[in-house]
């Protein structure tokens, strides 16, 4: 990162990344070793769970085993699944720690009829594998359009990054009046939460294992990854931004879906007047 002076006393870093509009995670992140057993497993995890989200962590277990012949147990495959951030849909040990009692919130969309934007927005957190090492996004759709209102990356699990996400959303397309997640550490915790609260938006909560409840999000993330991430051999975050960055606007402006009248997310979301915002 050239713009970058490392050596700068007067100006930290974070500051000149400020002044430069650029995220603070490409500036620190450096790839850390990867044991090549364990990186090639997390690999297949991420290609299966990207086709068949609803499997949980024995299924997935005896698919290593038989189908690809790698001899993992249960126990390790779930550790795996938790450092990468996923879960099946079946009820079930969720790869986000929950906090059992606090800050959970029941599921309001059961039923409830979604017609314009803003009204409900969706958000998760997904892992994204680079050449040598992997990050982790979080991003935010609108339901009613499919439309990505945000999206951020980072080396780690922690909600801040989520926080920044939810931010930038609001500050460029407005509140919506629920924000759905599923009971992950990031979204139940106290930041989280009074963000949502000040603003003024209802909170919605997945059951318990049931992560089809915020498929949404998850469509869009399997999209993501065999149409783009698979196809690209990152090196770098600024490289897996890029992607993700052109991905996202493809995604919003020129990706037809089928459930929309082969309309894109941009054309629903904007009532037919595209105006061509790229996701930043």
């Amino acid at each position: 990162m050239k713009m970058i002076d490392r050596n700068e006393k007067k100006l930290s870093i974070t500051r000149q990344a400020e002044l430069l509009s650029l995220n603070r995670t490409s500036v620190y992140y450096k790839p850390a070793p990867v044991n090549e057993e364990e990186y090639l497993i997390k690999r297949i995890i991420d290609e299966i769970y990207a086709s068949y989200p609803e499997y949980g962590y024995r299924r997935m277990t005896s698919i290593l085993n038989k189908d690809y012949h790698i001899h993992i147990n249960r126990k390790r495959t779930r550790r795996y699944m938790r450092e990468m951030g996923i879960h099946g849909f079946c009820p079930g040990p969720n790869l986000s720690k929950r906090i059992h009692g606090k800050n959970l919130y029941p599921y309001l969309l059961r039923n409830l009829k979604i017609d314009h934007p803003n009204q409900v927005w969706s958000i998760d957190v997904t892992y994204c594998r680079m050449k040598r090492g992997f990050m982790y996004m979080v991003a935010i759709t609108d339901w009613y359009s499919r439309y990505i209102v945000g999206f951020e990356l980072s080396n780690t699990l922690d909600k801040t990054f989520v926080i920044e996400a939810i931010q930038k959303a609001i500050k460029r397309y407005g509140k919506p009046e629920i924000m759905n997640s599923d009971q992950g550490s990031q979204f139940t915790s106290d930041d989280y939460i009074n963000l949502l609260k000040n603003n003024g938006i209802k909170i919605s909560m997945d059951g318990k294992g049931r992560a089809l409840d915020n498929q949404r999000i998850e469509r869009f993330f399997r999209s993501y990854k065999w149409e783009k991430l698979y196809l690209e051999e990152c090196e770098t975050v600024q490289q897996l931004r890029q992607i993700t960055k052109e991905y996202v606007e493809h995604y919003n402006h020129r990706r037809p879906h089928q459930s929309l009248d082969y309309k894109t997310p941009a054309e629903y979301y904007f009532g037919g007047y595209d105006q061509l915002l790229a996701v930043v």
